[in-house]
């Protein structure tokens, strides 16, 4: 049985490469190991594992050749989008930054949010974060920073959770090679840190599957838009490419139906998503007892305490706690727990969220530097 990866948030994880970079632009020694620069570009590949990459090295170019001097990270748990980018953009664990999943608990409205799309969400989205980014830390001392990404997620609340403290500089056109690099170079004239974007990697693992000719053909798209943004960078400019979470594919045959499978008897709200659930009940013990043996090994149900204990979300704050299930259910191997109240779930073929290797582990890649 496949074992779960618990993040390194002391190390080598996703929370610590800004400020590693941070620290790089001071002259001091970071973290996470990164060559020494004038200005960084950080290109976010959204769904870049580092066992996707591996696993297809035959179809990968130009990054696969590259993981033998590749860094390989932890993302933070879950091992999801919004958790993951606002892990990197404000460099701390979701016990701090309070973003514990795709979805959670609102404690003060009593709702689940959706954490990308913000329905369910407080319009106050400034009174809702709970730390500072590194991004407004280095304008604090005077370093600038720009944020190169889809024109529409300008003023998203994911945006002012994980983003505040950059320029924003939209594009229109997220296929096209010369909007990007140009947006990149044209940002880098102000700005000592450039956050870059890329979301269709991801995308089509979603709706395809890991391995797809689409996704396939979607890995050489961004590897020669990396090609490009490399050929384009000032010799003082380092470029750094990583990924928020890897994937796995979940056959139709693993898709269980909580409605069916668990029952929701004594659960108030639901959350998170297919590969790992936030379960909040007054009856937690009871919950987690009943689902454990309903599950079998088809997941891993933890108590909510038991796992902040054990450090799946780092250092969790007081403020925080209440956003995690009161119950925690990891799905092992490639199983995924549905439910019916959510049916676009059930058409995703690649999926994330769980512990396993294939959904923590993201590679670093450096291009540049000295």
């Amino acid at each position: 049985m496949t074992q779960f990866v618990l993040p390194q948030y002391e190390g080598a994880c996703l929370t610590n490469v800004l400020p590693s970079v941070a620290v790089r632009l001071r002259g001091e020694t970071p973290l996470v190991d990164l060559p020494a620069a004038d200005r960084y570009v950080l290109f976010m590949v959204d769904g870049l594992g580092w066992h996707a990459v591996a696993d297809h090295a035959g179809d990968s170019a130009l990054l696969a050749p590259r993981l033998d001097v590749a860094q390989q990270l932890t993302c933070c748990v879950p091992s999801t989008t919004a958790t993951s980018l606002t892990a990197l953009g404000c460099g701390v664990s979701p016990g701090q930054h309070g973003v514990v999943g795709y979805s959670f608990l609102d404690p003060e409205a009593d709702q689940v949010l959706n954490a990308l799309t913000w329905e369910g969400g407080p319009r106050d989205v400034e009174s809702f974060r709970c730390a500072q980014t590194v991004y407004e830390q280095l304008a604090a001392g005077g370093t600038n920073s720009a944020c190169v990404s889809l024109a529409r997620f300008a003023d998203s609340a994911l945006q002012r959770t994980a983003f505040t403290g950059t320029t924003f500089r939209g594009i229109r056109h997220e296929s096209n090679v010369e909007e990007i690099t140009g947006a990149v170079a044209d940002a880098l004239e102000t700005s000592d840190l450039v956050y870059v974007y890329e979301r269709q990697l991801d995308h089509d693992g979603h709706a395809h599957g890991i391995g797809s000719w689409r996704w396939l053909y979607r890995l050489g798209e961004v590897e020669e838009l990396i090609r490009s943004v490399v050929d384009a960078l000032p010799a003082d400019t380092c470029l750094l490419v990583t990924g928020d979470h890897g994937m796995i594919n979940v056959p139709s045959s693993r898709q269980l139906v909580a409605e069916e499978k668990v029952g929701f008897r004594d659960v108030r709200h639901f959350g998170g998503e297919p590969r790992l659930r936030h379960v909040y009940t007054e009856r937690p013990a009871e919950v987690a007892a009943r689902w454990r043996r309903r599950l079998g090994e088809q997941a891993e149900v933890w108590l909510g305490r038991d796992a902040v204990e054990a450090g799946w979300f780092g250092t969790v704050s007081d403020r925080v706690a209440p956003r995690i299930g009161d119950v925690v259910v990891a799905m092992r191997e490639d199983w995924a727990l549905h439910t019916t109240q959510r049916m676009r779930e059930f058409g995703l073929v690649g999926q994330h969220g769980s512990l396993t290797p294939a959904e923590m582990y993201v590679p670093l890649f450096v291009f540049g530097g000295h």
